[in-house]
């Protein structure tokens, strides 16, 4: 079971990852992940794209395509995967499915959780993590026992820049603009399922598990 996972920031598709590679026995496949395994185990690919961050540039495509890909060869990703974060872009997704094709295999689903932009930026905007621990929090789904104070360690919570309105607004413009067209990419050939990001979290996972065959 091959799965891309799709939607704008904070549309929940990373926790819907989660839960699908837990409940399916794959591995959940974060772009980032990738990265920092790479460059803590000091692999000839972790370091050029270590490179490139220590700059504060982007990855380039080819390179990022390089790391998964190679992710993709593990024994754990043999049964399937479910990737996070990746494919961003028509390029990406592209070169993509060439690696797949060339492994002799393909995507089985790409998965499109819709939550409207003004839903996301509500929800990003209740966000809050401890200054501390880096516990997270949510004003209204998951409130702290004490406001304003960490459940854990009892320090501060505090709003990250990252889920501030104006952040979020600039967040969704790349999405729409960068990430928007794999929707008809992936419709085109017959992979995408859309499900409603807006309900309950079991919810969106139930509409999930239908689309799998669960």
């Amino acid at each position: 079971m091959k799965i891309v996972m799709l939607g704008g920031p904070g549309a929940g598709k990373g926790t819907q990852a989660k839960i699908i590679a837990e409940e399916y026995k794959i591995p959940h496949i974060s772009t980032g992940d990738i990265f920092r395994a790479n460059i803590k185990e000091g692999t000839e690919l972790g370091m050029k794209a270590k490179s490139f961050m220590d700059q504060g540039l982007l990855v380039p495509d080819e390179l990022v395509v390089d790391l998964v890909a190679d992710r993709l060869t593990w024994e754990d990703a043999k049964a399937g995967f479910v990737l996070d974060g990746f494919p961003r872009t028509i390029p990406q997704a592209e070169a993509l499915t060439k690696a797949l094709a060339d492994m002799g295999t393909g995507l089985d689903y790409a998965i499109d959780i819709e939550v409207p932009d003004q839903t996301i930026i509500d929800r990003m905007g209740g966000r809050r993590a401890c200054v501390s621990c880096g516990a997270t929090y949510h004003i209204v789904n998951i409130p702290p026992k004490t406001e304003g104070k960490c459940d854990k360690c009892g320090s501060d919570l505090i709003l990250r820049d990252d889920d501030k309105a104006e952040t979020v607004k600039k967040r969704l413009d790349v999405y729409h603009e960068q990430t928007q067209p794999l929707i008809d990419y992936y419709k085109a050939q017959d992979l995408l399922k859309e499900v409603d990001g807006t309900v309950a979290m079991a919810e969106v996972f139930n509409a999930i598990a239908a689309i799998l065959g669960a």
